[in-house]
């Protein structure tokens, strides 16, 4: 297959060239778009035989739950069947943006989407790109991040270009995406409601509109051995780049001793070692080392992006320093304690 790059500007939107992609979706084809978290690979959600290349393009297990994407808030209650008050205020006040609830499904949503489970993963996301595509296509889209699965999620089109040329229809190349995480998935089908994957809307917000949200322990790391995986994130190893990833986390001081006296071990295995700082005055003395931000908002949207630098530079090992779970925090450790293979506390 050729895939056809349609690049779009998000300042300057070119309607015929969204219509183009528009009309892919609804022939059944796949088209990779921007959102502002990360880039999506997209199929009419209606249509089963078009979700199910979603699975194929990205080798993504069947039993894993997409979200359907939408860009009008009525479209909720055409695809669930309760939506209770709290899901009313929180799409209120975090529509369009960064946030998935879980409901209730209607009969119109089918089980390929949700894996079979009765419930269903709903958002509208802050991106013009992604909102005209959806209303161009005049159908919902489910989309998962658009990458190969268990890789890190693309927040450029390069990015899908490495993962899914020849694979899918369309990518539309609308620039880097803002957030550079996944969404914040929520589950209102509990009570309280549970976070099941932290995102671009942190939890401190969440508490303020509901008051009482469970955390799932995944959520923090912790293993759990049946599960009902209601969305995306919770079952499978995620995120990770070609490299095998130790996470160091603890206070700073103790932290860079331990990572300098990684490095050292595996340099003399010889072992190409990088690692991601978040200050900015680091003196690790070996490796490729990054800065990657001081602060969350910043690291989150570097995360991604720098493991698949460090993928090109061939490195065998990264070595992450760990944040705190505040904020933007707490879905900055949940995506690297996922790609990490080895978590190292002191």
């Amino acid at each position: 297959m050729k895939t056809k790059i349609i690049k779009i500007n998000p300042e300057k939107l070119e309607i015929s060239k969204v219509k183009i992609a528009a009309e892919t979706l609804r022939k059944g084809g796949l088209v990779a778009f921007p959102t502002e978290t990360v880039y999506g690979l997209g199929a009419d959600a209606l249509n089963s035989e078009a979700i199910k290349k979603i699975f194929e393009a990205k080798g993504r297990p069947i039993d894993n739950p997409l979200i359907v994407h939408i860009a009008d808030k009525k479209e909720v209650y055409r695809l669930a069947r309760e939506v209770p008050r709290e899901a009313e205020k929180l799409i209120n006040k975090f529509w369009p943006g960064p946030l998935t609830i879980i409901l209730k499904k209607s009969n119109i949503v089918s089980d390929i989407i949700t894996a079979g489970l009765d419930s269903v993963a709903i958002r509208m996301p802050n991106n013009k790109i992604a909102l005209t595509l959806i209303k161009k296509s005049k159908v919902p889209i489910v989309a998962p991040s658009a990458n190969l699965s268990g890789k890190p999620s693309p927040t450029m089109a390069e990015h899908v270009i490495q993962d899914l040329y020849g694979k899918i229809e369309i990518i539309i190349d609308g620039g880097e995406t803002d957030i550079g995480v996944e969404s914040t998935v929520l589950d209102l089908t509990t009570n309280p409601p549970t976070l099941l994957r932290p995102g671009g809307v942190d939890l401190e917000k969440l508490k303020k509109v509901l008051g009482k949200i469970k955390i799932y322990p995944m959520v923090k790391g912790k293993q759990i051995k049946k599960i009902a995986v209601k969305s995306p994130g919770m079952k499978y190893r995620h995120y990770a780049p070609n490299a095998k990833v130790i996470l160091v986390e603890g206070k700073y001081e103790r932290v860079k001793n331990k990572i300098q006296e990684l490095t050292d071990k595996y340099k003399k295995k010889g072992k190409k070692i990088a690692i991601m700082t978040t200050n900015k005055n680091y003196n690790y003395k070996t490796g490729v080392i990054k800065f990657i931000g001081k602060d969350c908002d910043v690291i989150a949207k570097n995360l991604f992006k720098t493991f698949r630098e460090f993928d090109k530079e061939k490195v065998d090992l990264i070595i992450a320093e760990g944040v705190s779970d505040n904020g933007l925090g707490l879905a900055v450790m949940n995506r690297l304690r996922k790609a990490s293979y080895k978590i190292i506390c002191i």
